[in-house]
């Protein structure tokens, strides 16, 4: 039998890094469009049931107010799809005559933990594109996660709802200056930012090895595709 000479070896071993990298630049376009139709599915189901699944942000959010703003916090009532936050933060009410009233606060916990779907999405697109391992228990993984994430976001409203109330008048909040900007900046992060970009980054510190390995050397041979050879 003739052996194979090593330039045979080596053009059978191109012709299957080939391949390999003809897969992954496959796999790029496939997770992306998953992906998508996914989070416009999951966020459908996710309306329907989010008083429920976003009840634990609640509980959440009710223990920080309680160790955070004992200052302020008189009653938390909780119901699914509805936080409600009573404070001694007292401020004047034009319409009863300048009678005084204690500043009452609510919110719905799911406006904040919409990125669930959003994560579960990409969780899935994964195993639909490239059928990457572990899904379940990176669901799970990844909405613990995400919990107390939320839960910041629901804080930060609340207490900005109760400064906006009080005008941001220290003497009336009883608080000092720094806490004041704390909690604005707070707001910023936890209701602007943190919403939309919180579900990829957990989705990205869970599934790095599949975003490494496929995504991104997926989208390289994808450019290179495309990229006209160069002239010798």
């Amino acid at each position: 039998m003739t052996e194979p000479t090593t330039s045979s070896i080596a053009t059978t071993e191109a012709e299957a890094g080939g391949d390999e990298a003809a897969k992954k630049s496959k796999v790029v376009p496939r997770f992306a469009a998953f992906a998508f139709a996914g989070i416009i599915v999951l966020t459908l189901i996710w309306t329907k049931v989010t008083p429920w699944v976003s009840y634990p942000i609640a509980f959440l959010s009710h223990v920080a107010l309680e160790e955070v703003a004992p200052m302020w916090v008189r009653e938390i009532h909780k119901q699914p799809g509805l936080i409600e936050v009573q404070t001694s933060v007292g401020v004047s009410v034009p319409s009863a005559g300048g009678r005084i009233a204690d500043v009452v606060v609510d919110a719905d916990p799911g406006r904040y933990a919409f990125g669930l779907p959003i994560f579960l999405a990409l969780i899935l697109a994964a195993y639909a594109a490239n059928r990457a391992p572990g899904r379940i228990q990176k669901a799970v993984a990844g909405y613990l996660i995400l919990l107390p994430i939320q839960s910041f976001s629901l804080v930060m409203y609340l207490l900005m709802q109760v400064l906006v109330a009080a005008k941001l008048d220290i003497r009336t909040l009883r608080v000092d200056p720094w806490q004041v900007e704390s909690i604005v900046f707070g707001y910023q992060v936890g209701v602007l930012v943190l919403p939309t970009l919180a579900p990829v980054l957990v989705w990205l510190l869970l599934d790095r090895k599949f975003f490494g390995d496929v995504i991104v050397n997926g989208w390289k041979q994808s450019m290179k595709a495309r990229t006209p050879a160069r002239k010798k």
